[in-house]
């Protein structure tokens, strides 16, 4: 397969494969890894707000390899199920007929088979987590499976998507603490709002397509309202986020130890808003800027655990 998607980074490792290997690897969007990144990272934020008062263990470092796979196998697995929940839709745009399946380069049993081999390394993971945090896990299934067919019944699939995609706030809090906190569940609420933004922003690049099939989207339901709409939702992701952290460091002064990267967040959410504002229509350019902005997210927070555990 020569075709190459437009929000395909260059000179992917996906293009120089094997012809057998790299139509599996397109169904899993190794040649996009902004989805990998953006589903680990939540887990990364809920494992270091559960650490704050208590600092890091050797543990710790474990638990960001396990999150690294299983964002890998997961994201895989829940691309796999949307191509093969959109594969009639896909064949009738030009711009998905030559995906894998549309384009007969993998056929539905082949598909399915990846499917299995990526929810096996799932499971995998999930079975080397300790057992709270297995069970908040396969919670997170059914929303999985779930949201490929959101976008053909609300105009909200990117909510549905910001809960999925962070659930691993609750995941990775619980891989270290006993139980779930408010914190955390605010914390959750912020990364909901933070996924409304930059998915907004990325389903901004599809909304033609998505009206010649009939897919919903909340860039289709806000129109030319919606960088004021993305605007909102990223000082909602700010006061969840800022709130959570001064809950789960119980009021602490160490709470202002977060404050430096939380400021760098929020600026590259700003220029994203900006950029809009100033015509901007590359909005995979900045959809992708959110990696580098979790990042600083979750170094904001390991700043308050190194503090608080100094402090306490």
């Amino acid at each position: 397969m020569s075709n190459k998607p437009k929000d395909a980074i260059n000179n992917s490792f996906v293009y120089k494969a094997p012809d057998k290997l790299k139509p599996y690897l397109q169904l899993s969007r190794f040649d996009r890894p902004i989805g990998f990144w953006l589903l680990g990272i939540p887990c990364l934020m809920g494992q270091a707000l559960g650490r704050i008062g208590v600092g890091f263990s050797f543990y710790d470092l474990f638990l960001v390899i396990l999150w690294f796979i299983g964002a890998v196998a997961m994201r895989g697995a829940g691309c796999t199920i949307n191509d093969l929940a959109d594969k009639d839709f896909d064949a009738k745009v030009e711009r998905t007929a030559q995906r894998p399946l549309p384009s007969g380069a993998v056929t539905t049993k082949q598909a399915y088979m990846w499917l299995g081999a990526q929810l096996f390394v799932g499971l995998i993971v999930l079975l080397l987590l300790p057992k709270v945090a297995q069970i908040v896990a396969l919670w997170s299934i059914p929303m999985f499976v779930a949201y490929p067919f959101m976008k053909r019944i609300t105009w909200w699939p990117q909510a549905w998507l910001g809960m999925t995609f962070n659930w691993g706030v609750l995941v990775g809090y619980a891989a270290v603490a006993s139980q779930l906190t408010p914190a955390t569940f605010l914390f959750w609420l912020g990364g909901i709002f933070w996924t409304l933004g930059y998915d907004t922003i990325y389903a901004m690049s599809d909304v033609q397509d998505d009206a010649l099939i009939g897919v919903k989207s909340t860039a289709r339901k806000f129109g030319d309202n919606a960088p004021s709409w993305v605007k909102g939702f990223y000082i909602a992701t700010m006061i969840c986020f800022m709130f959570a952290i001064f809950l789960a460091a119980e009021g602490s002064f160490a709470t202002l130890a977060a404050l430096p990267f939380a400021a760098l967040f929020g600026l590259s959410l700003k220029k994203q808003y900006d950029a809009l504002v100033a015509g901007e229509t590359d909005f995979t350019k900045l959809f992708r800027q959110n990696k580098n902005a979790g990042l600083l997210m979750t170094g904001a927070i390991v700043c308050v655990v190194l503090v608080s555990w100094i402090i306490f």
